[in-house]
């Protein structure tokens, strides 16, 4: 069975931005639900896990048609709540080395960037997430997408993301997606991101 990974930060650790509690339901009730639904779905369809839950994406149209969509978005549940985990932190790292350099490139300054990835989670509408991803052509980009649905079903690299499903905000903001988004910058970690692409690039 495919495990729920480990929080790189304790519950506590991200107030006063996001809370203890938030952060708690978030992981051990939303995450582990996608998780449990998958593993579940998996077993009722005789899977025997020889593939590691990324490469399980690729090798979707090994299952029967009618449970594909299922087995998708639970899957993008868990993948894209991994890497929001690691898109936050206390100790927070900007984008640096060949990342910050290509940030800068297409964006002119982190300042910027930040600007037109909060502009572009704000016009998310219902639930999903805004991811920064980068394209075979080795160049960035800011992009939005619905519900669970990951950058890899597009052939893209997801390198940093922030979850904008109501749970992940709305027992601290309430309808104040735009204070969510602002506090979400104060925790941004790039260090995930940072590894990824000047690994690939």
């Amino acid at each position: 069975m495919y495990k729920l990974n480990s929080l790189p930060f304790l519950y506590q650790d991200l107030e006063p931005y996001i809370d203890t509690h938030t952060i708690g339901v978030h992981y051990h009730k939303h995450h582990q639900n996608y998780l449990n639904k998958l593993n579940l779905l998996l077993q009722n369809n005789n899977y025997n896990y020889h593939y590691n839950i990324y490469e399980l994406l690729y090798h979707i149209n090994e299952f029967k048609e009618e449970v594909r969509e299922d087995i998708l978005f639970n899957l993008g549940g868990v993948l894209n709540h991994n890497l929001y985990w690691k898109s936050i932190n206390p100790h927070h790292e900007e984008p640096k080395g060949k990342l910050k350099g290509q940030i800068i490139k297409q964006y002119s300054s982190l300042e910027n960037f930040f600007t037109l990835f909060k502009e572009s989670a704000l016009k998310l509408k219902g639930s999903g997430y805004t991811f920064l991803i980068l394209k075979n052509n080795g160049m960035l980009d800011i992009i939005n997408l619905p519900n669970q649905e990951t950058p890899l079903s597009f052939g893209y690299i997801p390198l940093f993301n922030i979850d904008m499903w109501e749970h992940a905000y709305y027992l601290n903001y309430k309808n104040e997606k735009e204070k969510y988004v602002d506090n979400f910058i104060n925790i941004a970690d790039f260090k995930n991101a940072n590894n990824v692409f000047n690994n690939l690039i």
